[in-house]
Parts: structure tokens; sequence; C-alpha cells
């Protein structure tokens, strides 16, 4: 045996392999402005610690013409590696190799990662750039594509799962990446879609192209498929990174803690001046998240959907907390349809991976109105309340104006099993706003009186006692639902020290199979 030159032929065939779909393919590539599956690989995880599985896999299948045409990797890479030293998974879909499409080879490389992700307790990254299903291995391709949906539903709530779309992303394949926690898309080369353009208006008569159909911004801003948008892929890759580190490796693990210097007791002034005198006057709840967590750090998600309800990632004394907002600079911060589904979704993944919630609070009820009745307002409120109610984590929350009727309850109220309650000394909590309340509570006497001037003094006069007697924190304090109010300037030495409080929390929901999710 000559063994130099069987170290030559393994040499060759790695080579082979790192070449993807060859020299000209990878020069289209990049000229659309992507990256190939290596070079997304190589700028995700840490310099050096990339370790690929089944760099030798080719297909099976030997009809139309498939025998003469042969690609280590098969259209994938596949393998594990670290970002900030932490164990990652990771495929990353190769578009250089019969278009990315996936072969029943492909799958089963994607399936043995997530399957070892799962058994060594790491997240899962995957890097999507594929045209589908590889139509030559008919069945056998909708079979790989099956196995992973499986995969994924297997892993869901017992590792983070990141999908990263960076080109096309059609069909089946959709879900795949809507089956995990977090989606990213990049502005210009990727779209996601069930049946493209050319079906579409085969079928429905509709005229529309790819971008307008599946891009980033329809995903981002209509749909909500889309968690983030990224510039391009290396901003997207970056942000991946960002995401894992506010993360816990799985669901038995605690959230990571990073070094903070920022004082636990900083005091900010402008807080105590952020709620305008006017109640009916908005303001940026962002303003409040930025001064009280760590160094003004927040990663928000899904920043263009639902813009009434604010989501996203910060730390408090170097702990990982998910925030949940209501935003009374958009729609009054009203709960409807879409800001329900995105809360719950965000609550829910917070549960999963024991990441403590703070929740403020700013809302002046439901959304009315047939559109939301009829588009089933019922069953998505119903999410977001099923979602709190069932959460088991440190739960937080700070009202920082009004919380009324359901949405009061909703919003990690005392009554979901909320830890520690807090509420700003303006504060108005009640089942409705004054004027409703009035025009219900003193609709006699208000048909009794003629004079519109006397009916107008009337009406502020009991709006007034209204507010003083119910829609204060007070009242809540009394009967315990409120637990402290407090300074508003306080807030981020107060929460910080309720979370510290509630470290050793231990909450078990009754034994089941599953819940019933009103979905």
């Amino acid at each position: 045996m000559n063994f130099e030159k069987k170290i030559k032929e393994l040499l060759d065939k790695r080579e082979l392999a790192k070449a993807g779909g060859g020299k000209k393919r990878v020069e289209a590539q990049h000229k659309k402005g992507k990256l190939t599956a290596r070079e997304r690989i190589d700028l995700l995880l840490d310099e050096g610690s990339f370790e690929e599985f089944d760099m030798f896999v080719t297909h099976r299948c030997t009809d139309f013409g498939l025998s003469e045409k042969e690609y280590y990797s098969d259209g994938v890479v596949t393998g594990y590696g670290t970002i900030d030293g932490r164990l990652v998974y990771v495929f990353s879909q190769d578009f250089t190799v019969f278009g990315g499409s996936l072969s029943l080879a492909y799958a089963e490389k994607i399936c043995k990662v997530m399957d070892k992700a799962m058994k060594m307790g790491a997240p899962v990254i995957g890097l999507n750039d594929s045209g589908g299903a590889r139509i030559q291995e008919g069945v056998n391709s909708l079979a790989g594509y099956a196995d992973i949906f499986q995969q994924n539903i297997l892993a869901s709530g017992v590792v983070p799962q990141i999908s990263a779309i960076f080109g096309p992303c059609a069909g089946g394949a959709v879900y795949s990446p809507a089956l995990t926690d977090f989606t990213i898309m990049t502005k210009e080369n990727s779209y996601m879609f069930v049946t493209g353009p050319k079906v579409v208006k085969t079928v429905t008569g509709e005229v529309v192209d790819e971008k307008d159909l599946g891009g980033a911004k329809t995903h981002s801003t209509k749909s909500g498929v889309a968690h983030f948008v990224a510039e391009d892929e290396k901003e997207g890759i970056m942000l991946i990174r960002k995401m894992v580190s506010f993360f816990p490796q799985n669901n038995l693990e605690e959230t990571p803690l990073a070094p903070c210097e920022d004082p636990i007791d900083r005091i900010d002034s402008t807080l105590n001046r952020v709620i305008p005198d006017n109640p009916n006057k908005p303001y940026d709840v962002k303003d409040v998240i930025h001064s009280i967590v760590d160094y003004s750090e927040f990663l928000e998600v899904q920043q263009s959907y639902a813009s009434n309800i604010v989501v996203g990632f910060a730390r408090l004394n170097g702990m990982s907390v998910g925030i949940v907002a209501n935003q009374p600079k958009y729609l009054a911060g009203v709960l409807d349809i879409n800001a329900s589904k995105k809360a719950a979704r965000f609550v829910r993944f917070c549960d999963a991976f024991n990441i403590p919630l703070l929740t403020l609070v700013d809302v002046p009820g439901f959304m009315p109105g047939t559109t939301q009745e009829y588009g089933g307002i019922i069953i998505h409120g119903a999410k977001l309340l099923y979602a709190y109610g069932e959460a088991t984590v440190p739960k937080v929350t700070v009202i920082l104006r009004k919380a009324y009727g359901g949405a009061y309850c909703v919003m990690s109220s005392k009554h979901l099993r909320g830890d520690i309650n807090y509420a700003w000394p303006a504060a108005e909590i009640a089942v409705m706003g004054p004027k409703g309340a009035i025009e219900i509570l003193y609709n006699g006497e208000l048909k009794d009186i003629q004079s519109e001037e006397e009916k107008k003094k009337y009406v502020v006069e009991k709006e007034k006692e209204y507010v003083e007697k119910f829609a204060t924190p007070y009242i809540a304090a009394k009967y315990g639902y409120i637990d402290d109010v407090i300074e508003p300037k306080n807030t981020r030495f107060r929460i910080i020290r309720a979370f510290q409080s509630l470290a050793t929390k231990k909450v078990l929901n009754p034994p089941k199979k599953h819940s019933n999710l009103p979905l």
C-alpha cells in the first residue's frame, strides 16, 4: 500500500468537496452578492472551530442523468463548531450544487446534525439557500423534507433553532424555517413562499413578483414570518451570533450571565417625566426599555410587525431577559390579533428556554371592530393569555400607565402567576377608561340633563371622581394585586432586585401529554 498516495487521494477529495459546484458557479453566486455555503460557516463560527460531517456523501439517484453528475457534500455542508466558545450545530445549503436542491442524502445529513444537537443539548443553525426539492428524486425528496420537519418538531423547546434565509426558499422548504424559533432574511436576495409567482398567476390570476410575494419586506411587515431583516448576509450572520449570546444551550440550562459594570442602582430621573400629563398623549416605550437595561442595549424581535407591541432581548445586571412592552406610540398600545400572536410566541420561547420575562404595561384594551372580531381576536388574544398563564419562568411586571379591562389580566398580571408586579404612581388600573365607564354608570342621569353644557360639566366631574376612586394603582395595591408602587427613576434597581429574588423559583405545571393551546 502506498500510504502517501492514499493521503493525497484524501486531500484531493477534500478539495473537490470544498469546491462545491465549481469555479463558475461560485463566481455566479458572488455576482449575486451571495456568499458560498462554506464562507457563511466561516463567518458564523469561531475561527478554526468548524468540524465537518459527511463531506463525502453523494446522492444515490441515477435517473435523469444524475448518475453522471456527482458532487461531494451533495449540496449541503453540515457539522459543528463554536460561537464565543459555545457549541452549536450548523447546516449550510450550497446553491452552487444543483441549485441547493434537496435530495434524500442531503436531508439525511441535516437530520443527523439536528439529532446530534438534541443529544448534546446545543443550538441548531440552518443557513438556507435552496431551489427546493430535487425533482429527479421524486417522492424521496419529499420524504427528506418530511424527515427534517419531524426533527424540527422534536427539537422544538429542547434546543434553540435559528433559520437564516440567504437565497430562495420555496414550496415545502419554507416549513422547516417556519418550525424554528427565529427566522432571518436579507433585504435583497432572500424570499420565501409556498407557491411562486407563476403558479399564483395561473391559479388566481394575480400578477406579483418574487419580492412582493415573499421578500423580506413582505415577511417582516405583513406576514410576520421573518423575525429579523439584515442588510446583507454578513450582518445577518453577526445577528445570529448576537442572538445566540442571549440563549441557554438547551431547555435544561439557565440563561448565560455576562459581565456587567452598569450599576444596578443607576438612577434615571428622566423616567419621572416620560409619561405625559395628558393620558391620551403617546410616548415611546423603547425610551423606558433603553433606560433600564444594561448599557441601553436591546435586541428587538419583529421590529416592523405589529408595532403596537415591542418584544426582544436585553440584559439586567448581566442576566438575559425577554421583554414584552405595549407601545403607546403605535395604535395607543392596543392589543390586536397580530400583537397577540407576536407576543404569545415570544413569551413561549422565553419560557421554553428559562429566560425570565419583564413585562411593561400600558394598554387601553383590545382592538374593537368587525375586522378584529371576524379575524378571531378572541382566539388570538387567548394565545397571549395562555402563554403568560402557562409560563413558569420568573415574571416581573411594571404597569407604566394604563391597564384596562381584559388586557390588564392578559399582560402578566398577578392573576396569571405574575411573581412581582409593580406600578408607577400614574398607573390607571380599571375595567375601562373613565369616559366609557361614566357613559355606562351614569347613563340615566345623563339622559335627564337637557343642557349640553351642564352635561359636559357633569361628565368631567364624574370622570375626575372615577379616576380618583378606581383608576389608580392603590386600589389594586390594596388587594395585593400590585406588590408595590415604585418611583419611575428607581425602576432598574427594583426590577433587578426582583429578578435576583426569583433566581431559585420552582413552579411546575400539572403533568400532561401536552397542552391544547388555542390555535
